[in-house]
This record gives C-alpha cells, sequence and structure tokens, in this order.
C-alpha cells in the first residue's frame, strides 16, 4: 500500500473508517432498488408502455452485472481511490439525467448506468479486507456488509415515502446530492492504494475465466449465495403484491414499514464476521442455509392471512441471506490479495445472477400458483444449496 494516511496491515481498521465504509456502501447500493416501488409512477410520465416498464428494473440490474464484470476488476489494476470516486461520479451523472428524463429512452440510458456506476461498492470492500488484518477481516466485512445490506433494504420503503410528498424525480435528485457528499468525503478520507499488477486490461478480464475455473472455493460459496439471493429476491419482489392484495389490503406505507420490519435481519453481518473469525465458517454456512430454508416454510402461514408469519419469515430470511454473504467474502478474500477485486467481481456476478433468476421467475409463479409456489419455490432454493453444502 502506497500511503501514509492508510492503517497499517498490522493495525487495526478504525471505526469512524469502518463507519464511513459501511455508509458509503448503503448510499451507493441503495440506487438500484429506488425505482422498483414507483415503476406505476415512473413509466406513465415517461412514455413507456406497461409490457415494458419492467425494464426499468431489468436494465439497472443489467448494468450492476456489466459493472462487476468490466471494472470492479480494474482494482487489481488501477490506483483505487481514483477507481472509486470516478465510478460513483457516473453514477451521480446518471441520477441527474433520471431525474430530468423527458422520454422513456433517455430514462432507461440512465437506468443503465445508475446500475454500471453501483458497482462502486464492490471496489470499497476489498479496499477494507486489504487494510484489515486477517484475524478482525470477517468483523470488518460483516460491519461494513452491514450498511450495504441496510441500503438495499431501506432504499424501497425510502423512495416511497419521498415519491408520496415529493414525486418520483425527487428520489433521483436527492440521491444525486448525497452522492456529491460522499464523493468529496472519499476523496479526503479513503486510503490511496496502488496495486502491483503485470496485467493490462484485456488480459486482467481473460483472467476471470480462469479464476473461476480453477477457483473451487469461489464457484462454491457463489453458488451458495446465488441460490440464497435467488429465493431473497423472489419474496422481497412479490410479498408487496401479497400485502397489498385483499388478503392483507397494506397501504404503500404499510408495506413500507413491513419492509423496516425484515431490514432488522442486518444485525446478522457483524455476528457472522465475527464467528468466522474465530473459524467457525463451515458449521455458520450451514445454519444460514438451513435458516432461509425454515424462513420459507414460516412463509407458507403467510398465504393463509399470518402477517405476524411473514413478518418472522422476512427476518430469517435477511438473517440467512446477509450471514452467508459475509462468511463467504471472508473465505473467497483469503485465497490472495492480488486478485481480491477479481475473485469478489466473480463472486457477486454469479450470485446477482441467482438473484435475477429469482426475481424473473417470481411473477410466473404467482400468478399460475399463487403465494404457496412462491413459497415452495423460495424453499428449493436453499434446499438443494443445503444438500450441495453436505458434500464439502
Amino acid at each position: 500500500m502506497n500511503s501514509t494516511s492508510a492503517p497499517q496491515s498490522t493495525d487495526r481498521m478504525p471505526k469512524w473508517m469502518i463507519f464511513l465504509f459501511a455508509c458509503a456502501c448503503g448510499l451507493v447500493v441503495a440506487n438500484l432498488y429506488y425505482a422498483q416501488p414507483l415503476i406505476s409512477l415512473i413509466a406513465p410520465e415517461i412514455g413507456l408502455q406497461e409490457s415494458a416498464a419492467s425494464l426499468i428494473v431489468t436494465l439497472t440490474q443489467l448494468g450492476y452485472c456489466i459493472g462487476l464484470i468490466l471494472l470492479v476488476p480494474l482494482g487489481d489494476l488501477l490506483e483505487n481511490r481514483k477507481l472509486v470516486i470516478f465510478t460513483i461520479c457516473g453514477a451521480i451523472l446518471a441520477l441527474f439525467i433520471a431525474m430530468l428524463a423527458p422520454t422513456a429512452g433517455w430514462f432507461l440510458f440512465s437506468s443503465l448506468i445508475i446500475g454500471i456506476g453501483s458497482v462502486g461498492v464492490q471496489m470499497l470492500i476489498p479496499i477494507a479486507a486489504h487494510i484489515t488484518p486477517e484475524d478482525r477481516r470477517g468483523r470488518t466485512i460483516g460491519n461494513i456488509m452491514s450498511g450495504l445490506l441496510l441500503g438495499i433494504m431501506l432504499a424501497r420503503p425510502i423512495s416511497s415515502l419521498i415519491a408520496h410528498s415529493f414525486g418520483w424525480r425527487a428520489v433521483f435528485g436527492a440521491s444525486a446530492l448525497l452522492l456529491i457528499l460522499l464523493a468529496i468525503i472519499l476523496w479526503f478520507l479513503l486510503p490511496i492504494r496502488k496495486p502491483k499488477s503485470n496485467h493490462h486490461y484485456f488480459s486482467l478480464i481473460g483472467s476471470l475465466w480462469t479464476l473461476l475455473v480453477h477457483t473451487p472455493t469461489l464457484r462454491r460459496r457463489a453458488l451458495y449465495q446465488a441460490a440464497l439471493f435467488a429465493s431473497f429476491t423472489l419474496f422481497w419482489t412479490i410479498t408487496p403484491i401479497l400485502l397489498a392484495g385483499p388478503l392483507f389490503n397494506l397501504s404503500q406505507q404499510g408495506i413500507a414499514l413491513f419492509a423496516l420490519a425484515g431490514a432488522l435481519g442486518v444485525i446478522a453481518a457483524p455476528i457472522a464476521g465475527r464467528i468466522a473469525d474465530h473459524g467457525h465458517t463451515k458449521i455458520a454456512t450451514g445454519f444460514s442455509l438451513a435458516t432461509v430454508a425454515i424462513a420459507f416454510l414460516l412463509a407458507q402461514m403467510g398465504g393463509h392471512g399470518s402477517l405476524a408469519a411473514l413478518v418472522i419469515a422476512g427476518i430469517l430470511l435477511d438473517l440467512g441471506v446477509q450471514s452467508n454473504v459475509v462468511l463467504g467474502q471472508r473465505t473467497i478474500y483469503l485465497l490472495g490479495a492480488d486478485i481480491r477485486s477479481r475473485l469478489n467481481a466473480l463472486y457477486m456476478a454469479i450470485f446477482f445472477a441467482g438473484g435475477a433468476i429469482g426475481s424473473g421467475i417470481a411473477s410466473l409463479a404467482y400468478v399460475y400458483g399463487g403465494w404457496s409456489l412462491v413459497a415452495w419455490i423460495g424453499f428449493a432454493f436453499p434446499a438443494v444449496a443445503l444438500l450441495f453444502f453436505l458434500t464439502e
């Protein structure tokens, strides 16, 4: 590490810096989810047909996957602070375009760039791993991931509440202003790290396939998390529809409160990190997979009118998913300091692909089999992952 401002590798990462990283991750990743509850408001105003409205979400997720593969690996090649700031600036520009977009074309373009710019969070986490000693790396990553996961969970209710009072364009404008402030703070406080690498860009990207093929630990951890994230997106895609329907008849604010209750699962990330630091990654992984499976057995009761069962299921689901992502990241970061950014890019790309599968089949499952089918599919993902885990 080439910086006097960065903590030495033998020191603890300062608490203020952990808090900064957690806030930064939460603020940036939230941009992937702000639009999801606002589609019915955005589409008519920009002239987007109802049949194509889901492109708003799809293009954001697609942009994120593109950024994971094409930008995040640059953390093993370029100076990290400038790379993070540059990426966040791309998100800021896209957010202003979304706020002012007069047509569907402009808004969809901004959605794609918002997704690409949001991968800045996946550049920050490897930096934290570099400046944290191994015996504390799990808890540090866990604390930072708490901020990231809280950003995911709070983005939807916050955007709904802002849009209700000020309109949907205010959501994107407010986020852009927050990211400008964040970029300034990170410029002054983020450690400088210039990696040592003999790669050029195209050989760096080409090495991703080699890493995937020759790193079984990465494949296993990514598949565990892909299965859990598929369940996660399945649940949170359909639950608002179920809650707004005749069975519960909740208002938009009631649905927002339900999402806030689910966010209690954020406490799992730092706990999982501490467990991993004490050498109990394997048993914690089995517990995480089993917790998500149990959550969907409870969720079955939600289809019969039990709101309490749905709330508990949402909390358990988040506990399991958030624990496992931290366990996975800590495990793959042990595989080599010079390849951490690429390992993280592959890990995140695979598990977000799982999330895309979960959200992609959610509507079809609900239309053809109701909530019961959704819950059984949600149970199947962690159940299969648990069987795979038993082969370790």
